[in-house]
């Protein structure tokens, strides 16, 4: 479960924008199926409006071992959006008065530091200074096992504190794994067997549930990466994330999920406003999506492969959910490309055309390149025909031709610009331009 960075769909206009009564759904179809084809995309969306469905599209595989194509009820790992799920669960028990707040957390864990000083809130809002442990070097080297209770909190207590309690926000897969455990402690119930008792079950929620090994056979979703091909996933075991991201979920039932949360049938008015009240960027479960003169309340999640966001958009009664098992681009350019055809702004279907460039020609870029701007090194190589980029201590890329020396990653909106001839390499990314020397 690698840490989740916060999507903010960042498209600021003073202009008045409304919901598009008949939106242009060939045109947002042919989006897709262009990503398909190039694969950019495997995965699924949906939209309602006044909690009907309006939109869905589901393109790719869900297994491409055995050429399973995904479907309107495929299901995906969703990742952090499972803390808005256990959030909920939280408020649920303050409701029925089993926990406060404001309690603090050391008679649960009194091994973790600061525990005196920690409250459920702390943990719910990131506020706790406990460190994420999905941060650490070595974390994917243990993932894929499986761990008890005492092995997780073992791994949380020695990672320690960031910061002292309530003094800043920073995000911490950590702190709700340890709610999971609270809420278990609590309940004297399962983590699963909560979420069907206040939430799927209430709800109607069909095709959620706490995950397991993935079963394709339950149309469950493998989840993939390319570089030149989909390639295989490894698959986090759900003894580790927890409620901090092992729901398994499709855009359907998310927006359900969404529509009963902010319509106000799943918690008391005064909590679903905790919720949605942000300091230092975080709320309890929810962030900030802006879109235009537009703020939706939602949350985003990502583990192994798979990616999604949720979002609800009170301007319009709009509820928006993006799943994908496998991503080769921008998963923000794709719901703002939803997002437009929803309020009625232009979008354009991306140009994929190619520049074909052999294996020899690649020589001219490899190299280290450093930059006096940032204390960054890019490692550029290559496999085959394809260029490599990888920064210190980051994944290395695969990076697309697109015109002579000039390279993409889509997945970032990452463009790297060469010169041979003077040995630069240009690296534009979120409107910032950095220039690197090759060593």
């Amino acid at each position: 479960m690698t840490r989740t960075i916060l999507t903010t769909l960042l498209i600021w206009s003073l202009s008045q924008i409304g919901f598009a009564q008949n939106f242009d759904k060939i045109k947002l179809d042919n989006y897709f199926n262009t990503l398909e084809t190039n694969n950019k995309f495997m995965g699924s969306v949906a939209v309602s409006k006044d909690g009907e469905i309006i939109y869905s599209k589901s393109v790719g595989f869900s297994d491409v071992e055995n050429g399973v194509k995904s479907f309107e009820n495929s299901k995906y790992r969703i990742g952090s959006i499972s803390k808005t799920f256990t959030s909920v669960l939280v408020l649920k028990a303050v409701e029925e008065k089993k926990l406060d707040l404001n309690q603090t957390i050391d008679k649960y864990f009194p091994a973790i530091k600061n525990s005196k000083k920690i409250t459920i809130k702390h943990l719910l809002s990131h506020r706790s200074g406990i460190h994420n442990f999905t941060d650490d070097k070595d974390y994917l080297t243990w993932n894929t096992q499986s761990k008890t209770e005492g092995e997780m909190l073992a791994i949380i207590a020695k990672a320690g504190s960031d910061f002292a309690p309530d003094s800043n926000a920073e995000y911490s897969n950590s702190n709700f794994v340890l709610l999971t455990y609270i809420l278990e402690k609590t309940f004297n119930k399962p983590y699963a067997g909560l979420l069907q008792e206040y939430i799927i079950k209430p709800i109607g929620l069909q095709n959620t549930y706490f995950g397991g090994k993935i079963d394709p056979s339950k149309n469950e979703c493998k989840s993939y990466s390319f570089n030149g091909t989909w390639k295989l996933e490894s698959e986090t075991d759900i003894s580790v994330p927890l409620g901090a991201g092992g729901i398994i979920s499709t855009p359907t039932d998310l927006i359900k999920f969404s529509n009963t949360l902010f319509g106000g049938k799943l918690l008391k008015s005064e909590n679903l406003e905790i919720m949605k009240t942000i300091k230092d960027h975080y709320g309890i479960g929810l962030f900030q999506i802006p879109f235009y003169n537009k703020i939706g309340y939602g949350h985003t999640g990502g583990i192994d492969g798979f990616s999604s966001v949720f979002s609800y958009f009170s301007d319009g009664n709009i509820s928006y959910a993006f799943t994908s098992n496998g991503s080769n681009y921008n998963d923000n350019n794709i719901s703002i490309a939803v997002l437009s055809a929803i309020y009625d702004k232009p979008f354009d279907i991306p140009d994929f055309s190619s520049y074909n460039i052999t294996s020899e020609e690649l020589e001219k870029y490899l190299g280290i390149y450093s930059s006096k701007e940032i204390p960054l090194k890019i490692i550029v190589t290559k496999d085959n025909n394809t260029l490599i980029a990888q920064g210190t201590g980051q994944p290395s890329l695969p990076l697309e031709a697109t015109a002579k020396d000039q390279f993409k990653f889509d997945k970032a909106g990452a463009v790297f610009e060469f010169n041979p001839t003077e040995k630069t390499m240009i690296l534009k990314q979120g409107g910032r331009q950095i220039k690197f020397t090759k060593e």
